[in-house]
């Protein structure tokens, strides 16, 4: 039964399209929503995106674009989102075609804003999908590696573990390993809370601080993860397991972590705006810090989440980055 399901991506970022370069590994067909004509119509010219991961080749044979949203959703019965979490919302705004019956899996990391909600939570509840229905895919794995091919792990997570073996299984290839978990929730917070503290580590990189204070960050980092997933969902789970402590140091430390590289800015004296509109690229991050904030504020837990609350004040509140981060030394150890 599930060989003859159809799978749709939504999202023509670099995510995006290496899940629908893992996806035509084994698949004939492959739907693919993006928001640009352009870009369709030069994939299916000269076979490769024209914006992102560029140097993968596509078979313009395997694949079904549209710039319509409800098309591919008609047409596919798993539906991947790559679409990042601060356009989501408006995206989903064009959508009439019916949710109901469909399998939802989120490649996005990060926090819907209008809603302040993680990905499938916010699909559970204005959509009233089932969690059965939603699940997550979670890295450590960078988009640009996906493209070169070099071996990476990929995390499915779904309370259905038929559906996360059978998601799994289509995006396993020579050069991506998978695994499963039951843990939603969980996964996907943590694929949230890592965008903030790259955040926070490519401000400390950019404040001149050295590997040995980023080495006491990012152990400081993975405990606060564990206390503030364990306080909005709490479960039995392994917090150094590569869904979590992975993906955290793959974002805190790579060359192609976007996040990083916007708090790098940040702290080289970049101003929020100039930073983004330099990057030309979505660090999720910067909204992720919001949402986390505000949560841990509503819990009454804001003590609990030094590094967030360091991030915050610098992004949100003006704060001077040096000496935020003096003060926030004093609280890591």
């Amino acid at each position: 039964m599930e060989d003859k399901l159809t799978f749709g991506v939504f999202g023509g970022g670099s995510w995006g399209t290496a899940i629908v370069k893992m996806l035509t590994e084994n698949l004939d067909q492959v739907n693919w929503y993006m928001r640009s004509d352009s870009a369709i119509r030069h994939i299916k010219k000269e076979w490769h995106n024209p914006n992102y991961l560029s140097s993968v080749e596509f078979d313009a044979n395997q694949l079904v674009m549209s710039h319509d949203i409800n098309e591919v959703v008609e047409a596919s019965d798993v539906l991947i989102f790559a679409i990042p979490s601060a356009f989501l919302d408006r995206e989903l705004q064009n959508l009439t075609a019916s949710l109901t019956d469909k399998i939802i899996f989120s490649a996005i990391k990060g926090i819907v804003p209008e809603s302040g909600r993680i990905v499938g939570e916010h699909f559970n509840e204005k959509y009233e999908i089932p969690f059965e229905n939603i699940g997550v895919i979670t890295g450590p794995c960078h988009a640009e590696e996906v493209a070169l091919e070099r071996l990476s792990y990929l995390t499915i997570a779904c309370a259905d573990a038929d559906k996360a073996k059978m998601v799994a299984k289509h995006l396993k290839s020579d050069y991506i390993r998978t695994k499963i978990s039951d843990d939603i929730i969980g996964t996907e917070y943590a694929a949230m809370l890592k965008n903030i503290y790259a955040i926070a580590a490519g401000i400390a990189h950019g404040l001149g601080y050295g590997d040995n204070f980023q080495s006491v960050l990012m152990s400081n980092a993975i405990r606060e993860m564990k206390r503030f997933i364990d306080r909005v969902y709490k479960m039995k789970r392994n917090i150094n397991a590569s869904a979590y402590l992975g993906d955290l140091l793959v974002t805190g430390y790579s060359v192609f972590s976007r996040n990083r590289m916007f708090g790098n800015m940040i702290g080289k004296g970049y101003t929020v705006k100039s930073a983004m509109m330099e990057m030309n690229m979505v660090a999720e991050g910067y909204y992720a810090t919001q949402s986390a904030h505000d949560l841990m504020e509503k819990l009454q837990k804001k003590s609990k989440t030094p590094i967030i609350n360091a991030v915050y004040q610098v992004l949100y509140k003006n704060k001077n980055p040096k000496k935020v981060f003096e003060k926030l030394t004093e609280k890591l150890d």
